[in-house]
């Protein structure tokens, strides 16, 4: 055997011939993200009750993040691990480059689809939220601020957040590998800085910050970082304890009676504001989704946490009934970016034609169905290629 040259670590070059990790359970699980995500981003039908937002303190945008880390260390530790790395940074930022420009695409799809709201229905209900009122107010500024990410219109802030997450990756890969407890003591460090200081990207031309901040949440980011560095050596990051599935399921059950009692509902706010009186930082007290403040963080790191360790959900993971889910899993961003578009055609509906749970059923049934069919063609033509 020849000797290896000196600038190939062996360890990096196991790490690098390594087989890809196909995790089932990311694919389902980011499936039903998406699909909570539609709903929640067609807002005011009786479905929207349903996700898992009306049953704790995070939503389906925590999830999603925390596998989008997961997912991109699976998909890219391999090539962050090479002798070489600039093939697997330019990998990497060039897949941060397409989320960019989908997010370009997207927003253009939701102007108009407001636009057409108005023209063709005489209803002004998109173009007065969301960020979308400033094209009437500020033209020439949202011009300016959509291709530079410092204007974002609402329920369209997530993918300017992941680009800026993806472009940091290939250092949080090599960190993760190399050093884990450091990368995660990091990633809170700046979590916490973010909140304290007020660290934020900017806005232009409207003031403040990005509502999604990439600096609290690179901390659910980093974490699903770490998750796929380690599923990828075959083990957990986080180890199976019954003092931590106890702590889980104690933090789901509180977020239930908090959100669907009033009574509780009334202590527990009054208890917060006894924090703030005691001088807490709102990081510890608050539920803001900007900061991804700790009682949201704890909630979904507790339902990530046994949703990964219950057994009976790796065998409904396996089954043939989540398949619809996994295929759209499978096929993350154009379903995203489909759903999103979707979203605003069922408001531009419904703004129109007004709220009925007949049309509401037909809508998001419809909507639904298209993201299913849609990724199942992306990946059947994508298997098709592949052979």
């Amino acid at each position: 055997m020849r000797d290896l040259p000196s600038d190939m670590n062996p360890a990096r070059v196991s790490a690098a011939r390594a087989p890809r990790v196909r995790e089932r359970r990311i694919d389902v699980f980011r499936g039903l993200a998406l699909a909570m995500i539609f709903i929640n981003h067609a807002p005011e039908t009786v479905y929207e009750t349903l996700t898992s937002r009306n049953f704790g303190f995070s939503d389906a945008a925590e999830g999603f993040v925390f596998l989008s880390g997961t997912s991109a260390a699976l998909a890219y530790a391999g090539a962050m691990a090479a002798p070489r790395l600039w093939p697997g940074i330019a990998r990497i930022w060039g897949r941060s480059w397409a989320l960019y420009l989908v997010h370009l695409f997207v927003s253009a799809w939701v102007i108009a689809i407001a636009a057409a709201t108005w023209v063709f229905g005489q209803s002004m209900a998109l173009l007065e939220r969301d960020n979308l009122q400033f094209l009437l107010s500020d033209p020439f500024g949202v011009l300016i601020g959509l291709p530079l990410m410092t204007h974002q219109i609402g329920y369209v802030n997530i993918l300017p957040m992941y680009a800026m997450l993806l472009l940091a990756t290939p250092g949080l890969l090599i960190a993760a590998t190399r050093w884990p407890g450091w990368t995660l003591a990091g990633s809170v460090g700046l979590w916490v800085a973010a909140s304290l200081f007020g660290l934020n990207m900017p806005n232009y031309p409207t003031e403040g910050g990005w509502f999604l901040n990439p600096l609290s949440w690179q901390l659910l980011f980093t974490l699903g970082i770490l998750t796929g560095v380690a599923l990828r050596a075959g083990r957990r990051f986080v180890p199976r304890s019954r003092v931590l599935a106890a702590a889980s399921w104690a933090m789901l059950a509180l977020a239930l009676v908090w959100i669907k009692l009033p009574d509780v509902a009334q202590a527990g706010n009054a208890f917060m504001v006894r924090l703030a009186d005691a001088g807490l930082p709102p990081l510890i007290r608050d539920f803001d989704k900007t900061y991804l403040c700790l009682p949201r963080l704890a909630h979904a790191l507790a339902l990530i946490y046994l949703l990964s360790t219950l057994a009976w959900v790796e065998r409904l993971s396996q089954s043939r009934w989540t398949e619809p889910l996994a295929v759209m899993g499978r096929m993350a961003l154009p379903v995203f970016a489909l759903g999103t578009i979707l979203s605003f055609a069922v408001r531009a509906v419904k703004a129109v034609a007004g709220d009925t749970f007949l049309l509401d059923s037909l809508l998001i049934a419809t909507g639904l169905a298209i993201m299913w069919a849609f990724a199942r063609t992306r990946d059947a033509s994508r298997r098709a290629v592949a052979v």
